[in-house]
This record gives C-alpha cells, sequence and structure tokens, in this order.
C-alpha cells in the first residue's frame, strides 16, 4: 500500500448532506467540535440552516478532528466536505492532507523533466508541468574568441594533446553596480489573494467579504487586525460600529470669514458613513429566502380570493375556560386556536373539495381524502408553517397535544423538513398580534388558508338587544382555479357557525 493510499484511508471528509427534500446548499450556524477534539459514530458536530429548518449533523464514524473547512455563517453547497477526520490518530505524526497529495507528485514529476532542448526560459502552470512552446529558438552561433579557444582546448586535452588556446581579448571592466537592497518577500496566505502595499485589495477570507458586503462596509476603510494585515469578521463589525457611532466631539467653530477646505473625498466618506449608521442590511438566506420565493411563486401563480366574516365567538370562549378544567385535558394547552382548528376541521368534512390541489403539469385538480393541518408559526428565522399529519383523524385531546408540539418545536428551531412538507390547508393566527384580520397568501401546493383574527370585547345585537359580547374577524383565503365563490363561502360560513356555536362540533362532527 502506497503512502498516498494509507493517507487517503486515515483521513476521512464528511460531506454537507441533502437533509431535505432536492436542496441544494445549507449555512454552517454552529460547529460543536474543533480540530483536535475526538469524536464518535453518531455524534452532532455541527447545526446547519437550511431553506426549511435548523438541522444538527451527526458524523459517521470515528475519529480526531483534522479541519475543519469552513467557517460558522458560510453557506456550503451539498456534497462539499466540511470536517475532515483523522480515522487513525495513533498512526503518528500526520502527513499531507489527501488533497495536497495529487500537487506533489505533479510537482515531483514537473522537477525530472528534461528542459527542451531549444534552450530558453518557459512559463510554468501550476499543477501541470512546463508549457510546451510554440517557436522555436535558433541555435547560436558559436563565437570567434575567447568561447572557441576554451573548446578547442577541452577538444583538444580529450583527443590526448594539447591545442594552442588562442589569446583572449581582455575585456573592459564594468561600470560600477550600485547595490540593491533586497526585498523581503511577502508571506503566503493560503487561499488569499496578495494585496501590493501601495492601495492593493484588502487581504480578507471569502466569508468576511461577503459579512462585509452584506454590512456596507468597505474593506479599504476597515483596519486589519489578522495575522499579516487579514481583515477579520471582528475588525469589520468594529469599523461598523465605528461608523454609526456619533462624533465624540463638534469641531470649533470658524472665525469669522474663514473658509473651510476640506480633503478630497472627505464629503464622500462623510456622506457614506452617516448612510452606514441609518442602515441596516440583513442577508436573505435560509428560511427567510425560501419563504419569500415560495410567497411570491404563490402569488402570482393561483388566482387567490379572499372573504371576511365577523362572527361572535362568546360561547367559544366559555367553552374554552370550561375545557381547561376537563380531567381529560388535564395538562393540555387549550385555547381558542384549538377550536377554531377543530371548527375548519368539520367545515373540511362537509366541503371536502375545499382539501385539494391544483396539479398544472395534468391540467387536474386533486381532491385530498386526509387532511394534513398547517399552523404558521413566527420563529426568529423566520415564517415556518409546519402541520399536523391526519389531523381529521385526531379527537380534541389528541389534537390538542400535537399543536403543543408542533408550535413548541417551531420555535426551538427544531421543526424537520418531512414536518413542514405536504400539507393541504393552513391557519394563521394574526390575532395573537392585535390584529383584526388580514388577507393571507396561499401556503404552495394548497387550496385555502383561514386567518384568524384577534378576540375583542364589543357591542354586539344578541336576542334583540345590544351586549357587550367576545367578537373576532375570519378571513378565508381559496385558490379560485379550484374553489369557487360557492365553495369557499360555504367553507367560511360553516367555520363561524362552529364558532358561534360549538355544540354544532357535536352534531356535525
Amino acid at each position: 500500500m502506497t503512502a498516498s493510499t494509507a493517507n487517503d484511508q486515515r483521513f476521512r471528509e464528511f460531506k454537507m448532506p441533502d437533509v431535505g427534500e432536492g436542496l441544494t446548499e445549507a449555512e454552517i450556524l454552529k460547529w460543536y467540535v474543533a480540530v483536535g477534539d475526538t469524536v464518535a459514530d453518531g455524534q452532532v458536530v455541527c447545526e446547519v440552516e437550511t431553506a426549511k429548518a435548523a438541522v444538527e449533523l451527526p458524523i459517521p464514524f470515528d475519529g480526531v478532528v483534522h479541519e475543519l473547512r469552513f467557517d460558522e455563517g458560510t453557506t456550503v453547497d451539498v456534497g462539499t466536505a466540511i470536517i475532515s477526520v483523522d480515522t487513525n490518530p495513533g498512526a503518528g505524526p500526520a502527513g499531507a492532507a489527501p488533497e495536497a497529495a495529487p500537487a506533489a507528485a505533479r510537482a515531483a514529476a514537473t522537477a525530472a523533466e528534461p528542459e527542451p532542448e531549444t534552450g530558453g526560459r518557459q512559463a510554468v502552470l501550476v499543477g501541470y508541468g512546463a508549457a510546451p512552446s510554440s517557436t522555436k529558438r535558433r541555435a547560436r552561433k558559436p563565437q570567434p574568441g575567447a568561447a572557441s579557444s576554451v573548446a578547442a582546448a577541452v577538444q583538444a586535452e580529450l583527443n590526448g594533446h594539447t591545442a594552442p588556446v588562442a589569446p583572449v581579448a581582455p575585456v573592459a571592466p564594468a561600470a560600477p553596480i550600485t547595490p540593491v537592497t533586497p526585498v523581503a518577500p511577502e508571506p503566503a496566505l493560503g487561499g488569499l489573494a496578495l494585496a501590493s502595499a501601495s492601495g492593493g485589495r484588502p487581504l480578507a477570507k471569502p466569508p468576511v467579504r461577503k459579512l462585509a458586503k452584506d454590512l456596507g462596509v468597505d474593506l479599504a476603510t476597515v483596519t486589519p487586525t489578522g495575522a499579516d494585515g487579514v481583515v477579520t469578521r471582528e475588525d469589520v463589525h468594529a469599523a461598523l460600529a465605528a461608523a454609526s457611532a456619533p462624533t465624540a466631539a463638534s469641531p470649533a467653530p470658524l472665525a469669522s470669514g474663514a473658509v473651510a477646505e476640506a480633503a478630497p473625498g472627505a464629503e464622500a466618506a462623510s456622506g457614506a458613513g452617516a448612510l452606514v449608521s441609518r442602515e441596516t442590511r440583513i442577508p436573505v438566506k435560509g428560511v427567510r429566502k425560501a419563504t419569500a420565493q415560495a410567497m411570491v411563486a404563490s402569488a402570482f401563480t393561483a388566482p387567490h380570493v379572499t372573504e371576511f366574516v365577523t362572527v361572535d365567538v362568546t360561547r367559544t370562549m366559555k367553552l374554552v375556560q370550561k375545557l381547561k378544567t376537563d380531567p381529560d385535558m388535564a395538562g393540555l394547552r387549550v385555547n381558542p386556536l384549538l377550536l377554531v382548528a377543530k371548527a375548519l376541521l368539520v367545515a373540511i368534512k362537509r366541503n371536502p373539495d375545499v382539501n385539494a390541489a391544483w396539479d398544472e403539469e395534468n391540467q387536474e385538480i386533486v381532491r385530498k381524502d386526509y387532511v394534513n393541518l398547517g399552523i404558521a408559526a413566527a420563529t426568529p428565522r423566520g415564517l415556518i408553517v409546519p402541520n399536523i399529519k391526519e389531523a381529521q383523524a385526531k379527537t380534541l385531546p389528541e389534537l390538542s397535544r400535537a399543536l403543543g408540539d408542533l408550535v413548541a418545536t417551531a420555535r426551538e428551531g427544531r421543526t424537520s423538513p418531512a414536518d413542514m412538507s405536504g400539507g393541504t390547508v393552513t391557519i394563521t393566527n394574526v390575532g395573537v398580534f392585535g390584529i383584526d384580520t388580514g388577507t393571507p397568501i396561499l401556503n404552495p401546493g394548497e387550496s385555502a388558508i383561514l386567518a384568524f383574527g384577534a378576540v375583542k370585547l364589543q357591542p354586539w345585537v344578541h336576542k334583540g338587544k345590544v351586549k357587550p359580547r367576545q367578537v373576532t374577524t375570519l378571513a378565508l383565503s381559496f385558490d379560485h382555479r379550484l374553489v369557487d365563490g360557492e365553495l369557499g363561502s360555504k367553507v367560511l360560513a360553516d367555520v363561524a357557525a362552529v364558532l358561534e356555536n360549538p355544540q354544532r362540533l357535536i352534531t356535525w362532527g
């Protein structure tokens, strides 16, 4: 076994997996290990964020971490190696990294290649040896004088006799040469372009350049603190903080008649600093990027229609209070959203055609005999819509438990991609923000979404008298390609009827 083969088997790479459904990239949120740490098969080494959720990645083999290929905050394509592990650390000092072996072999082969007979210096392409020249140089003609005489003497010596050597013409002394101070070579920086001493491109790694671009910071204005003058992430944040901070002292007023002369570019720099201090750039990626793309695609693909209804939910609010003391609901979270979800499931049962999807390729309506009920959840990483599988078959306690688990998992950022796929209809609870209602956009692949507004005490005509009642507004958006106005109106009216008189949960359910 060659050294190269042994090295390849010793160092194993863990590549970014496809943790979703055909996703192409993921961002490394946090590393849980460092170089030199011992890892075991199944141990979580990092957390990544895809376009759908944050996922922890376990490593599939044992060893010692040899290299972390990417920094936190870097977006990496699926299939790219993100960590290298030494699976046999007891074998002695680690040799060259696996990827360095081919380069070393090519360098050795290049050094062993004979120089072309035509002579002359040729450019060397890194990793490929000397490039063949397209032109040939003529052989130099022998010059009379010293060179030819020396050659004749050497040939005569080889033939066993001494040939007369022609006198060598004296060479005029050369003009004195001014000594040149040697220039120290610039240190090599792996993966970084070297900047010249006079206004060259600032040195920074690609993730740091991206950070500076996203924050609107010009790297040329950043004071580097890294080794060999490299700009670090901390330097970028420090420059941004300095630009955002107010000036410590105001300039002294000018004397009467005095004219201030600003240095060239000072006005532009001042304007740029003020702009940076008043704007914050937030990269759109991960969940937020996926949500934005999905909403644009949905809004401009499905023809949306939204209908509204205001309903007296006083009886439903009383039922919520009773259920909180019910022994069968002990330990479960009972709130108005639970009964809204149950009311929607009853309405879908009475109007099954609303639980469908539009198949654009085959020009068909696909009606679904199951309900995967989506609940829009606001998280620090953006809005996600996990769904409760087979919600139509769950009892009220089961629905409450599933709803609580779904929301808690979403807020912790642990929702799996599987929990967010396959939804059929969605509820968005804008009432928790004190909003009366809205015009929600359909989740892609679904035909309807119900917005539940805030429940407020309002004057209401009840049994012929104006009384304070608990009132809310519901809004139903639907895809008008497969849900016409009649069907959409029936669904919304049924939800309102159940919330107004919750005993219909029994008679209709």
